[in-house]
């Protein structure tokens, strides 16, 4: 069925285009781009911003198999590593001609077993290591072991090895990323010289491209958040374009008089006469009830407007009192970064959350001038 949810989720592909462009040009110009597109892509759409981006860079990366499956289904046909499979998920990857990283000789002898058993070549495999996130990867101690596992294997290849910097975005900790980076150069050092072949390397993220694209640019960084207009600090961020606008409508105006109440639980009495708006979209849409009483506000006709009361399933309620507007006008829940930013901030978050959550019953709009 098409979606015909009035909320909309409006995705400026010359803002991509823009962003993309920006990050290229901090790279060498032979330096591959992985764009990650777990999370059905940052909350905007994997599939479509996948097929439009398919052309301009060399590799897409999802967190689980299942998303690497609904590109495929998509026609993506660029290579696709999986970060984070599971024993359970090989055969799947397998068939689907997906990429799996491995980080752990448990999932490195299963995967070696099912492809023995299913008689193939060369399949593809990278090597995560562990260089101080302490979250997924192998330790540097392992590389005997797993030189010994994969050096001899005709079934299987090396295609690259990579790490994760904890701390790319935060200044205050350059000592700590530093070490980092030499210790991945230490275990590329070792491991490499050691294989049937020389895979490719990589370990910058977004804000890693923009403070250690000189130490630590190797053969390949993984663009992710960035490609929809969010940096590492607020100077970055005003350098990127806005590529992700959600939109709805005003349903109905309400005016309620002093000690009236409003939504569930009476959680807004009103101290005065006040106009409210009521829009369809709610926490099932991935608007965190923290928006709620004052915490979050919404644009409607370029002034804000904040939640009041609880952010209900559906729907929310604004103040609108002094904002010229009438029912069935369009109203900004999500403007731009800055706005993001600031009321991710009020709620404790960050902006990946509010991206992240959207519900996918929102409709994607394409948006190109």
């Amino acid at each position: 069925m098409e979606n015909s949810h009035v909320t909309t989720l409006e995705i400026d592909l010359n803002a991509i285009d823009f962003n993309l462009n920006f990050f290229k040009s901090k790279l060498n110009k032979n330096t591959k781009i992985l764009l990650v597109v777990k999370a059905f892509g940052y909350g905007s759409d994997a599939q479509k911003i996948a097929a439009y981006l398919e052309p301009k860079v060399n590799y897409f990366a999802v967190a689980y198999t299942d998303e690497g499956i609904a590109l495929r289904n998509a026609g993506i046909k660029k290579p696709i590593l999986v970060l984070h499979p599971q024993k359970s998920n090989i055969s799947k990857i397998i068939e689907y001609q997906l990429e799996p990283t491995m980080y752990s000789i448990a999932l490195l002898k299963s995967l070696i077993e099912i492809v023995k058993t299913e008689q193939l070549k060369n399949v593809p495999i990278h090597l995560k290591f562990n260089t101080g996130l302490n979250r997924l990867g192998f330790n540097k101690t392992a590389i005997s072991e797993i030189v010994s596992i994969v050096k001899n294997e005709e079934n299987i290849f090396v295609k690259s090895i990579f790490s994760h910097i904890a701390a790319s975005e935060d200044l205050n900790e350059r000592e700590f990323t530093l070490q980092q980076i030499n210790d991945f150069k230490s275990i590329a050092d070792e491991l490499i010289p050691q294989l049937k072949n020389t895979p490719f390397k990589h370990m910058l993220n977004t804000s890693g491209i923009i403070n250690y694209a000189e130490e630590a640019q190797f053969e390949m960084v993984r663009l992710g958040i960035g490609l929809y207009g969010f940096g590492n600090d607020k100077n970055e961020t005003s350098k990127l374009k806005n590529a992700l606008t959600l939109k709805s409508v005003i349903s109905q105006i309400h005016t309620i008089e002093k000690g009236e109440s409003l939504g569930y639980n009476r959680s807004y009495i009103a101290e005065k006469t006040t106009k409210t708006a009521t829009i369809p979209i709610g926490h099932a849409d991935g608007i965190s009830r923290q928006f709620g009483k004052g915490v979050g506000f919404i644009y409607v006709n370029n002034q804000e407007a904040p939640i009041v009361g609880n952010v209900c399933m559906d729907v929310i309620m604004v103040n609108i009192t002094g904002i010229d507007c009438n029912e069935g006008d369009e109203v900004l829940i999500y403007r731009d970064q800055q706005h993001m930013e600031t009321i991710a901030k009020r709620a404790n978050t960050i902006p990946y959350e509010l991206l992240t959550a959207i519900s996918q019953r929102i409709k994607r709009v394409l948006k190109k001038c």
